[in-house]
């Protein structure tokens, strides 16, 4: 008899256990919505696929820039002759310097061209810096939180490291030699007349046009990540970026 009742005992527990395991399970459905439940990210997960994703996308933006041609034959970011001194290149025109325009815009592009070899390795130590805190704000951000947050941590870095490049590059055009002259002259008139001056720093127009470029296309990278699968060219990427879905 003291055995047949241990053994019930012994079953009873068993039974039991099983109908906890049964709620759990039950439970775990409720909570996913009818579906079994999918392992949630973990901070590393998340960190490592974001770093991931601004690599791949600053590798692309910089390969696309930096090419000849690279601002030239892109509309959306091409350089133009500076729009605040449009007049200037009408009175340049007038002088029958219509090559040496033509050579000014197409040398303020190559300085961009080339300015924009400098920024993977600034882009990079900002990657290497981001912290669990950024990569969630950035993952649930949506388009363009990565490229905020590169804007915040690298624009100044960007600009001390393009400035000497675009400076190099643009004194080889011979319209500047009538650059400060006539940018001069025009501001002198704006003086008596009350009119708005223009700023005569060729240097900083291409260098914070250069700037603007490449986050431009850092941004365009970064969204098709964020929407394309495809673009999601590891594993990683693909649960990371899935996990938040399109």
């Amino acid at each position: 008899m003291r055995k047949f009742t241990t053994i019930l005992a012994l079953s009873s527990f068993i039974i039991v256990l099983s109908g906890c395991d049964t709620i759990k399970e039950a439970a775990s459905t409720i909570n996913s919505g009818g579906t079994s439940t999918t392992p949630s990210l973990t901070n590393t997960e998340v960190i490592s696929g974001l770093k991931e994703a601004l690599t791949v996308g600053i590798q692309n933006s910089v390969n696309l820039t930096s090419i000849t041609d690279g601002f030239l034959k892109n509309d959306a970011i091409r350089l133009p002759f500076p729009p605040d001194a449009l007049k200037v290149r009408e009175k340049a025109m007038d002088w029958g310097l219509g090559s040496q325009v033509e050579k000014f815009e197409t040398t303020l592009n190559r300085a961009a061209e080339e300015a924009t070899k400098e920024a993977l390795p600034i882009f990079k130590d900002a990657i290497l810096n981001m912290s669990i805190s950024d990569g969630f704000s950035i993952l649930n951000g949506g388009d363009g939180a990565a490229t905020r947050f590169l804007k915040d941590n690298t624009t100044s870095k960007l600009v001390t490291a393009f400035s000497p490049k675009v400076k190099e590059a643009i004194s080889k055009v011979k319209l500047t030699e009538y650059w400060n002259p006539i940018i001069t002259k025009y501001n002198n008139a704006m003086s008596l007349t009350g009119g708005a001056k223009i700023n005569p720093d060729l240097n900083q127009y291409v260098t914070e046009r250069a700037v603007a470029g490449l986050f431009q296309m850092v941004e365009k990278e970064e969204n098709k990540i964020r929407k394309d699968p495809a673009a999601r060219v590891t594993d990683l990427l693909s649960k990371v970026f899935g996990s938040i879905g399109k």
